[in-house]
């Protein structure tokens, strides 16, 4: 990523950031609630169009987790996951139930889960993918220690498979291969708002 102004509701909100994540690396962002990474993540996951700069590899190697677990409530644990496996032409589901200890869990309705059962449901979406690039936007919400553990576990199997991660958070996943960039040099200067320009 080069050089990149990203947006939200048209207003920058951050400006050259710069950043390379190669093949088994990790970028954990940091920064206040407000800051942009949210805005900084949706940009390098293709889902809004940065206002300047460059995203070099395509969208279509990103496998994107943000706050919504992105399940069907009336489906079970599996046929959630075969769902999602289906989706990206894949068919094991079997490791992401495994690793992120949903086993005893498969047959259950994704309704009747826990919220930290839920979104350890919502992230296991990520193993099924085969993407190498997870983009996750604050992946531990709901989780206790147990789960955390389970999930920065599966980050490092990822990033031992040759995949990658940028992951905003403000705890720490003890992920070795993991650098920080914080946002808070890269926020945009104020601007005044076009209507206002006349009385300035």
């Amino acid at each position: 990523m080069t050089d990149l102004t990203v947006s939200r509701g048209g207003v920058p909100v951050l400006e050259g950031v710069s950043f390379d994540l190669a093949p088994g690396e990790a970028l954990v962002l940091r920064g206040p609630n407000g800051s942009g990474k949210t805005t900084l993540l949706r940009t390098v996951a293709g889902l809004q169009p940065a206002q300047s700069g460059r995203i070099d590899g395509a969208a279509d190697r990103i496998a994107y987790a943000a706050h919504s677990d992105g399940l069907k409530a009336m489906m079970t644990v599996t046929e959630n996951l075969t769902f999602w496996a289906n989706v990206f032409g894949r068919h094991d589901i079997a490791s992401a139930l495994r690793d992120f200890d949903l086993d005893r869990l498969d047959d259950r309705l994704a309704g009747a889960l826990s919220a930290g059962q839920k979104r350890r449901l919502g992230l296991a979406r990520l193993m099924v993918t085969g993407r190498p690039v997870w983009v996750l936007d604050e992946p531990t919400v709901s989780l206790d220690a147990a789960s955390v553990a389970l999930f920065a576990r599966a980050v490092r199997g990822h990033l031992a498979g040759g995949g990658s991660a940028i992951i905003a958070t403000h705890i720490d996943l003890c992920i070795p291969e993991a650098a920080l960039l914080d946002v808070t040099p890269f926020r945009a200067a104020p601007r005044a708002a076009a209507h206002d320009e006349a009385f300035l």
